[in-house]
């Protein structure tokens, strides 16, 4: 049983998905509570066979007092009249009724001892390795499927993606050379307002993309994250300057509250991934006019980022919820598939550090995380 069970886990390393992961604490608790329901029955056959023996001891226990009670009449008798003989015969009666008590103790006992040994016990110490194989046997044969259907899938996304991304560069360049061969006038003008729109869309378009390809890497536990040493203050600063123009076309206050260095190991590209999101989402979500910071500081040996922004807020009983895989604001809101939190946090843990929000409904929200520290 041990060596099914090792294969198991041994056949999952390195794919420790969210949904692997609920199915394995599943199976823990309904095992848990089979061998709960076991023992209960266990006990139960035990305490039946227990009474089955006091009820049996009573019995012999009532058979001796009452032979007792005939000897010791017949022996006060047999003293008042000092006959030597009946003392004697009392005594062997007495012999005899302490054996037959022995005799009666010992049939309980092996009463007992079949109770505990017999068929129902035996049914019930099979019927758990029993079920916990075939358990395992239908969990192996269906990771391995979907092991076969992950790779599948994964070999599926990189051809499309690549050849996606193919498409786009092309789409980019033409519109590129659209703007460029456009005239001066005001025909050429509206071409070059039209080209930069299908510009933003094809961005769009590939954030979209680099999004369905990193919840796929998470969901494999294949998620890249190579740390090397950097500076976050450099790092806020350039996540910050990237998102400039975003906010000032909606009329918003994009601003940095960095002011010592802040050195570190994290993997840039990622991290400017999360700091990106978090940004975006407070553009997205930030009224004409409002105000959007972003903060880093050191705090004893943690070090703790935030982006706060005066939008409209989250309400108290989604914050724990925002983090999840397709979580949107409401149920018809279409501004995103709903992953950039997720991979964001899934980025925060994969460097060792957590990640929260902080909202008031028409006040705004801060999301922040926090890393370990180095000297």
């Amino acid at each position: 049983m041990a060596g099914r069970w090792n294969q198991l886990t041994d056949s999952t390393k390195g794919a420790s998905s969210p949904e692997r992961l609920q199915t394995d604490e599943s199976l823990r608790i309904e095992r848990q509570k089979t061998d709960q329901a076991l023992a209960d029955q266990q006990t139960t056959v035990e305490e039946d066979a227990d009474m089955v023996v006091h009820r049996a001891r009573q019995n012999a226990d009532a058979v001796l007092d009452l032979a007792r009670d005939n000897a010791d009449a017949v022996l006060s008798a047999a003293h008042d009249k000092a006959d030597e003989r009946l003392s004697r015969a009392v005594t062997e009666a007495r012999a005899v009724e302490d054996q037959a008590l022995r005799d009666e103790r010992a049939c309980a006992d092996e009463s007992l001892r079949r109770e505990r040994d017999g068929a129902a016990g035996d049914a019930l110490r099979r019927l758990l390795p029993l079920e916990r194989e075939k358990t395992d046997r239908y969990l192996l044969t269906e990771r391995a499927r979907s092991d076969t259907a992950l790779s599948n899938r994964d070999d599926f996304l990189g051809i499309v993606t690549h050849d996606l991304r193919d498409l786009l560069g092309g789409i980019v360049t033409s519109a590129t050379l659209l703007s460029q061969l456009a005239g001066r006038n005001e025909e050429g003008q509206q071409t070059r307002v039209e080209t930069r729109r299908i510009e933003r869309y094809v961005a769009r378009m590939n954030r979209l993309i680099g999004d369905l390809l990193d919840v796929a890497s998470i969901d494999a536990g294949k998620l890249a994250v190579n740390p090397v040493r950097g500076e976050w203050t450099a790092l806020i600063s350039e996540a910050v300057e990237t998102f400039k123009v975003a906010a000032s076309a909606k009329g918003i206050s994009l601003t940095t509250q960095t002011g010592q260095p802040l050195p570190g190991k994290f993997d840039h590209d990622r991290m400017l991934q999360v700091l990106g999101n978090l940004i975006s989402n407070s553009i997205k979500f930030t009224a004409q006019g409002g105000k959007i910071a972003c903060r880093g500081e050191r705090i004893g040996n943690e070090l703790r980022f935030c982006v706060s922004d005066t939008g409209a807020g989250i309400p108290e009983h989604s914050l724990s919820s925002i983090f999840e895989r397709f979580w949107q604001v409401g149920q018809n809101d279409r501004r995103g598939l709903g992953l950039g939190l997720y991979i964001s946090r899934c980025i925060v843990e994969a460097h060792g550090g957590s990640i929260w929000a902080e909202s008031k409904l028409g006040e705004g929200t801060r999301v922040c995380f926090k890393l370990p520290a180095e000297d």
